[in-house]
Order: C-alpha cells, then sequence, then structure tokens
C-alpha cells in the first residue's frame, strides 16, 4: 500500500458548469448595468448594485473546491487559497455512489455557484457535508457523528485507495 499523498482532481459536472455561467454573468450584468445605468453618486446604489454581486463571486470563488489530497491520516479538500483538513480517523464506511446527492435539499451553504458546499440532506443519507462538483461522481464517507460527500475525478479508485489505508474489507 502506498502511503504517499495522493491528489484527485475534482472535475465540474455538466450542471455546475451550468449554474456557474449563468450565475457569474447575471452578476456580472448587474454589477455593470448598475455602475453604468444607476444613479450618479448614490453610495447605497452602488453598494447593492455593484458592490454586493461582485463580492458574492469574489467570495463563493474563494470556496471552489479544486480537488483532493488523500494522506494516510486525513483528506484535504484543495480550495482556492487554502486546504479544508477532514482526519480520516473514526471512518465507518466509505462507497462511490453517483445517485449519492439525489433529491437533496440544501440547508445551508453553495448549491451550484463554483461547488456545490456545505449542509444538505436527502432520504437515503439523511443530513451530510457536500464539497463536490460533479453529482455524478460521489463518494460517502460516513463517520460516526457526520456523513461527508465528495466527487474526486475517479470515486473507485479513490474508495480503493481509502480502505486500504484504512484497511478496511
Amino acid at each position: 500500500m502506498d502511503l504517499a499523498a495522493t491528489t484527485y482532481p475534482a472535475p465540474w459536472g455538466v450542471s455546475l458548469k451550468a449554474i456557474s455561467g449563468a450565475i457569474t454573468l447575471l452578476l456580472i450584468g448587474i454589477a455593470v448595468v448598475g455602475l453604468f445605468m444607476g444613479p450618479k453618486g448614490n453610495w447605497i446604489w452602488l453598494f447593492s448594485m455593484v458592490v454586493v454581486p461582485l463580492c458574492i463571486l469574489i467570495i463563493t470563488a474563494l470556496f471552489t473546491v479544486r480537488g483532493y489530497v488523500l494522506t494516510p491520516d486525513a483528506l484535504l479538500v484543495k480550495r482556492l487559497a487554502w486546504n479544508t483538513e477532514i482526519p480520516l480517523q473514526g471512518l465507518q464506511s466509505i462507497e462511490a455512489d453517483s445517485n449519492a446527492m439525489e433529491s437533496s435539499i440544501k440547508t445551508m451553504g453553495n448549491g451550484g455557484l463554483f461547488s456545490f458546499s456545505g449542509s444538505f440532506r436527502n432520504q437515503r443519507l439523511g443530513a451530510y457535508r457536500a464539497l463536490a462538483t460533479d453529482m455524478r461522481r460521489c463518494v460517502v464517507l460516513k463517520f460516526e457523528q457526520k456523513v461527508i460527500v465528495i466527487t474526486p475525478d475517479k470515486p473507485q479508485a479513490f474508495v480503493n485507495q481509502v480502505k486500504a489505508i484504512k484497511g478496511m474489507a
């Protein structure tokens, strides 16, 4: 078993590309219209129609899921400017499930602007945390107190490597 860190890219699915593209165009359009067609010198207008839409874009872009790094002890979710660490201690099960996020409801977080990140819920998994980019490449990690869904480019290879690292059958 290879104990070195392995990186798995996080490819964007069709729905993430469509949602991100449409919302980006909408927010940039609002900012452009607000800047050039709004009342001159009205700071409330400029703030709400230019600054807020651009801040939404910048902040959500920072939370983009770029990939996953699997180490012997943890899963690192690569963001634009930092990594989110998920310790693998207490992992009870892991499986690739391309339908894991089906019929999910976002309870808090980002539902498709550069990633599907945050708290979600569906009948199959209950409450879970998603750090995802392609809902058809889901890997479900179940811990005693939480469920996490990620979407590496090779879900089954990721599952097999985690099982080998953790000594799971």
